[in-house]
This record gives structure tokens, sequence and C-alpha cells, in this order.
């Protein structure tokens, strides 16, 4: 499937390619201001509800919350689990697709902890 060439914000009409590199399919799949921090929050916490999610990113509105685990359930780097129960739990944990994205993702991680050293350095 060649799809759009245009990044969008449902699920169904995402972008499936053709990349110009593989930097780029990777973004394409991280793009958003919370994928990268509900990768760390599920690998830091393990399985988590809906709602210990959002805890844990103070900020996050419940809309874009919800958009972005769709989006990142369709791209299979999370398994999002319902139990049948009244009233419905649904939980959140990492897919094997999801816990490599997050190990490719340490390095970038590691730079941005360098450049928090580095701006605190400038600042006195």
């Amino acid at each position: 499937m060649t799809g759009s060439t245009t990044a969008t914000a449902t699920p169904s009409t995402r972008r499936r390619g053709p990349y110009v590199c593989g930097l780029d399919a990777a973004m394409d799949v991280v793009s958003g201001k919370w994928k990268a921090l509900i990768l760390w929050e599920l690998h830091a916490h393990g399985t988590r509800r809906y709602a210990e999610i959002r805890r844990g990113l103070p900020g996050v509105s419940h809309k874009v919350l919800t958009q972005q685990l769709r989006e990142m359930e369709t791209d299979g780097l999370v398994r999002r689990e319902v139990f049948p129960e009244v009233p419905p739990r649904v939980e959140y944990s990492l897919t094997e697709h999801g816990v490599s994205l997050n190990a490719a993702l340490d390095a970038l991680g590691d730079w941005g902890v360098e450049r928090i050293e580095r701006l605190a350095m400038e600042a006195d």
C-alpha cells in the first residue's frame, strides 16, 4: 500500500509511505507531542490503565491522550486489552514493536539529558 505522502491525525489515514529514509518512517510513528512520553510511561511502569497514564503525563488532555493511544495501537506499538467487567477495565501495555522503538529512542533520551545539563550550566 503506497498511501498518501502527507501525515494526518486520524489513524485510518495515517501515512504508510513511501518514505524518503528510515528516519522518515520512524518519525511518522513517533510524531505527536505525547507519544514518546507514553512509550516511556509504559516502559517505566509496565501495564497501565488509562487514568494511570494520564496521571503520569501532567498536561495531556483527554482528547489528545485518547487519540495518540489509538494511533499507537494502530501502529502496533501499544496493546489495548478490554476486560469484560462492569465497569469495563482497559489496560495498555507495550508490544514487542513498542519495546524495540523505546530501545531505539534511548540514545535520543541520553542526548536530551546532556542538553538539559548544558542548558543548566549556561544559565549559571
